[in-house]
Formats: structure tokens, sequence, C-alpha cells
């Protein structure tokens, strides 16, 4: 069993297991010279013999315990044939939204167009560096894509005035994206993934009024579909203020926390195992700073069981060898 199933399954708590958010990616400077080469985003996601070399990337260089596709949550919406473009030093741009159409889109139409990823989990899961590690598929939870298909762009700071102006088109939506998630993230298990995170980049923009409707409830009938399937289920609700509400409502196997939230307060509040907090910025300081924080978290979570992990995905100005250097530390914890 690998070390995160061990805290995950069997509640270990004397286990350092450490994975990283966007670990594939674009601190690394083997993967900068692919991204060169590589201009389209949503094409290089969907190579599947690169998807697979940069998912390996970070595992080749660091001891981490576990590998995650690289990918991209708006894939889902790409895969409804809503256009997604990747705009340097902006973000994503999405286009209109056509319900109509969507609806009509087949499951297997969708899983086609999709099938590299699939290809991709497959050949990293069989690749001899991920022997007694994990292969981590994910996606966006309804909420946060939700956000991205209406808004069109990342929200930053607030929703626009009319997003809750069509009540019609916001449940059709929350339809059409449970239907196709559960294709696609059953779709990672068939493949070989044996985890699955669910993001909720933008959980932090509801009012705590809103939340049963748009974040847990719909969640909720994720991560039970993916229980079903037999394999543990990470969420990650970004932003939000009640992290014991949301375990209590969404039942998730793993809480992964942001760097916003008291440690302390969470492990008190909380039952199930706790995955990250770290915040990612202070990788960009030096080693003692990095060295007192990861311990921080380490001490805090010693008689628990805990992966550790960033609260929120690593920055592209990270150098390597303080990831390196952060690794070690976690590994080397007594």
């Amino acid at each position: 069993m690998t070390l995160i199933n061990e805290v995950i399954i069997n509640k270990k708590s004397n286990l350092n297991p450490i994975w990283i958010m966007r670990q594939a990616g674009r601190y690394l400077p083997e993967f900068r010279k692919i991204r060169k080469l590589n201009p389209n985003f949503i094409k290089l996601c969907l190579n599947e013999n690169l998807s697979s070399k940069i998912t390996l990337q970070p595992l080749k260089r660091f001891n981490l315990d576990a590998a995650i596709i690289f990918s991209d949550i708006l894939m889902l919406p790409y895969g409804l044939d809503q256009s997604v473009i990747f705009k340097k030093n902006f973000g994503p741009l999405l286009g209109d939204l056509n319900l109509n159409q969507m609806s009509k889109i087949k499951e297997k139409d969708f899983v086609a167009k999709l099938s590299p990823i699939y290809k991709a989990i497959n050949n990293v899961s069989k690749n001899e560096l991920l022997i007694n590690k994990n292969m981590i598929g994910f996606v966006g939870a309804p909420w946060t894509l939700l956000v991205y298909m209406i808004n069109k762009q990342s929200p930053k700071i607030k929703l626009k005035r009319t997003f809750f102006k069509d009540k019609i088109l916001i449940n059709e939506t929350l339809l059409i994206i449970d239907k196709f998630l559960k294709k696609h993230i059953k779709n990672q298990i068939k493949s070989g993934a044996n985890i699955i995170q669910i993001f909720d980049s933008w959980a932090g923009l509801l009012d705590e009024k809103d939340l049963p409707d748009y974040v847990y409830y719909p969640t909720l009938n994720l991560v039970n579909y993916i229980k079903t399937l037999h394999v543990p289920v990470i969420c990650f609700p970004r932003g939000i203020k009640n992290y014991k509400n949301y375990c209590e409502n969404v039942k998730p196997d793993v809480i992964s926390i942001d760097y916003e939230v008291d440690p302390y307060l969470i492990k008190k509040q909380i039952k199930i195992p706790i995955q990250g907090g770290l915040n990612p910025k202070i990788l960009l300081t030096n080693k003692e700073n990095l060295k007192k924080q990861t311990f921080k978290y380490l001490k805090i979570f010693k008689d628990f069981p805990y992966i550790f992990n960033l609260g929120h995905g690593i920055l592209p100005e990270t150098k390597p060898e303080m990831v390196e250097y952060m690794v070690n530390l976690v590994k080397d914890y007594k």
C-alpha cells in the first residue's frame, strides 16, 4: 500500500507523504523547454506523449509520493465544445456558452475528445517511477466550472453582477457539468488514476448561505459517485471560511486546506485526514524560513493523518532546489 493510501485508508499518523499541487509544470526548466515549443496549452494537454513526460518530470527530480496528471480543469468545457484558450499573462478565456448545443453532445464524443488524457494517465500509471506511488486524477468542482463557463474568464475577486440572473441557465449547466464530470472521472480511474482530487478554486466567492446549493450538494453528489468506484477523493474548497461545515456536508476522504486557514483550528475541528496548508510564497524566501514553516505544519499534524502539500499551486518563480530541500525536510522528519 502507498504512503498516501496508508494515511487515507488506515489513518496512519506516523508517515509523511508529500506531493505538490501543480508539481508538473511551470517552475521546472525541463517543462519550460517543452512549453516553448508547444504554445497552445490545450493541444499540449491533449498530446499524450508530452503530457505523460511532463507528469513524470517532478518524480525524476524529487522523492514525491504521487504523480498528478498534467491537464487542466477546463478540459471539461473544452470537451463540451465551449471554446477555451489560454492567453499569456491573463489566463483562460472561454467562448459563449451554448446550452442548446451542449445538451446534444453524446458521451462517446466527449470521451473521444478527451481520450489523450486517459491514455496519458494509463502511460504514467505503468511507469516504473510510479511503483508504490499514487496516480492522481482530478477535476474542477461543479461550482468552479460553472463560474468559468458563465463568467468566461477568471473572476479574480468577484463575479459579474449579472452572474445569478439566469437561474435556468445555471441549473441546466450544473446538470450537464455533473453528467460529464462523472464520465471524466470514471475514465480517469479506468485508465489508472487511484485518487481523485476535486479543485473548487472559487468556493471562496460565495456567501455562506449559498454554499449548500452551489458547493455542498453538487460536490457531495460527485464525492458519493467517486466512492462507488472505490477510489479515495480529496476535496480542495479554496477560500471557504468554514472547513468543518464543508467536511460534514461533503464528506470527502481527505480535506485539502489553503494557506489562509488556522491549521491549529483545523486539527481541532476536523476528524478526517488533512492535506496541505503551506503558503507557496514560502518557497520564494530562503531555506531557513522554509524549514521553519515546513516544520510548523509537520509538528501541528504530527499525531494526525496528514499529507504534506501546499495551500495552493506552486508558483512559476519557484526554484527547483527549494522544492528539493522542502521534500527532503518532509521525508527526513521524525
